[in-house]
């Protein structure tokens, strides 16, 4: 029986790290899919609404079902709440990604995404929802892992050092760094261009995180919140959709082909699941704990993207991957210990209140007992009232 609870009490401590691992291998399989689709062509802007609206038909069942008893009432501050959730994620960020992965490469882009948590850190502090003590080894470590991580993000960018031959990549990679009739390396053009929209996107992810988990305060159902996202980002994502591509209706043409089965992918994948499950892990774990494991994310792209995409992997863009991750910790390390600090609180207050409570009750029954004419009991020994 306590074997059976004990297992119990494992999965139920374990599901935030399963869904985030299960997070990070799904951003993992997008990354590879839509390189080698927006590299056929796909326009990033029509894929983002298809997405959004595969994920919309998926949730949206489950959202009316499930949701039925417990559905709060949309108000207008909540409706607000959602259409900026939708701006944020659905369109700017995911737009911007996508553009930066397709002026660099798979495992560029997952990398960047490490300077995510460093992002919200700051974030936090600009509007003042984390509290930064420079005379305490926490905060340090939270400033230190934040500047560490950007420094690995410029060494990625601006650095590329020798190629790292692999055996599988030999003889396949023909991703050269070239120059232009201007004179300029185009590789490090591209890295510059993808880095920048990556970063903007990866702010844009950010508030999207801290938005939605304020957002589930008062609207507190997953499934609805998800299906309300992915609803309202179709929707304005068609409309920048339509701007950015007149002109152009072959842009919104679906064959039977990687396209399709990227759009299918990321919409019930990397939107639908991704956003509900991100909601349930935040409600427990807040929205730092999310990002934490995208180093994850970025090792499983760089052997997959090497192996499927061939793409080169360079020796100093190795290392910054490292320095970030190393900042990346820093950060992680001291926010983990801000969250202890509350829960450490908490336990010395209760076991003062239970000690006050005790004496109180210890006090109340010597009362009771004098006012009856019952000599008290006192460890055991009745005492005479009238005793000093």
């Amino acid at each position: 029986m306590s074997k059976d609870v004990g297992m119990s009490g494992f999965f139920n401590r374990g599901k935030p790290f399963f869904g985030v691992i299960f997070l990070q291998f799904g951003f993992a399989g997008m990354d590879i899919l839509s390189k080698a689709a927006l590299n056929e062509g796909m326009s990033n802007y029509v894929f983002v609404v298809y997405r959004h609206a595969v994920a919309t038909v998926v949730m949206t069942p489950f959202a009316i079902v499930f949701d039925k008893k417990t559905r709060p009432k949309m108000t207008r501050s909540i409706f607000i709440k959602l259409m900026i959730l939708a701006l944020l994620e659905p369109v700017i960020d995911q737009n911007l990604y996508f553009m930066g992965l397709k002026a660099t490469t798979a495992t560029f882009a997952a990398a960047m995404c490490n300077i995510l948590p460093a992002i919200t850190f700051v974030m936090a502090c600009v509007l003042r929802l984390e509290k930064l003590n420079l005379k305490n080894i926490r905060s340090q470590a939270k400033v230190i892992g934040t500047v560490t991580t950007l420094a690995g993000a410029m060494m990625m960018t601006l650095m590329k050092g020798p190629v790292l031959e692999l055996f599988w990549t030999k003889g396949r990679t023909d991703h050269q760094s070239h120059v232009n009739s201007t004179g300029v390396d185009v590789d490090l053009h591209n890295s510059l261009m993808g880095a920048f929209m990556i970063t903007v996107g990866c702010f844009s992810w950010s508030a999207f995180m801290v938005l939605q988990a304020i957002t589930l305060q008062s609207y507190p159902v997953e499934l609805s919140l998800t299906a309300w996202i992915c609803l309202l980002g179709t929707a304005e994502g068609a409309i920048v959709a339509l701007i950015m591509e007149r002109g152009n209706p072959a842009a919104w043409a679906i064959s039977w082909d990687l396209s399709l089965v990227t759009i299918l992918y990321s919409g019930i994948i990397c939107s639908g699941l991704t956003y509900y499950i991100q909601g349930l892990i935040m409600k427990v774990r807040g929205p730092v704990f999310v990002t934490a494991f995208s180093p994850m994310c970025m090792i499983i792209v760089a052997v997959l993207g090497s192996i499927i995409l061939a793409e080169q992997m360079y020796l100093a863009r190795v290392i910054g991957a490292i320095v970030i991750v190393t900042g990346l910790y820093l950060v992680v390390w001291g926010k983990n210990k801000d969250d202890k600090i509350p829960s450490e609180q908490m336990v010395a207050e209760k076991q003062i209140m239970e000690k006050e409570l005790e004496e109180n009750c210890y006090d109340k029954v010597i009362t009771i007992q004098a006012s009856d004419g019952v000599a008290p009991v006192i460890n055991g020994v009745p005492r005479d009232r009238n005793q000093s």
